[in-house]
């Protein structure tokens, strides 16, 4: 059953890559509904949040829209982008003014429709919901239960 803070159904599935290091290094957005940990920390490159970045599929960047609702306080939504040689990525903006932006900058790349693919009815706030380093305890359980 899909959480209805972090709109997963897999309460263990991020972080996608590097897990260990992302746990013990990144802040993390802890879902107080069922637990995920998000990453929702900055790029210490580019400056982006994780969720700022492109994403494979919209499946992956589904699993990223919770942090992007948290920092902007809204509903974002995942855009489909393709460059020109036809290549899609996922990305998620706040709203439909800040996708046109991306795109005045970025001439190679087209959103059709120019619509969100997915986006949350209403914003809301949970409870329990943490944002924090995790300590070592945390990351070992938390990698024992992925």
């Amino acid at each position: 059953m899909e959480c209805k803070e972090c709109y997963s159904d897999k309460n263990r599935i991020t972080p996608l890559l590097g897990a260990r290091e992302c746990l013990e290094n990144h802040l993390q957005y802890v879902c107080g509904t069922c637990g995920r940990c998000i990453c929702i920390d900055k790029d210490k490159i580019r400056g982006l949040q994780r969720w700022n970045l492109p994403f494979k599929s919209l499946d992956i960047a589904k699993l990223y829209l919770r942090t992007a609702d948290y920092t902007n306080k809204k509903c974002c939504g995942i855009y489909e982008i393709e460059n020109s040689k036809g290549r899609k990525s996922y990305k998620i903006f706040a709203s439909d003014t800040e996708l046109n932006d991306y795109l005045s900058k970025n001439k190679d790349k087209i959103c059709n429709g120019n619509k969100a693919l997915f986006t949350m009815n209403e914003y809301k706030e949970f409870n329990n919901t943490q944002i924090k380093h995790l300590s070592q305890d945390e990351v070992e359980k938390y990698l024992s239960e992925m």
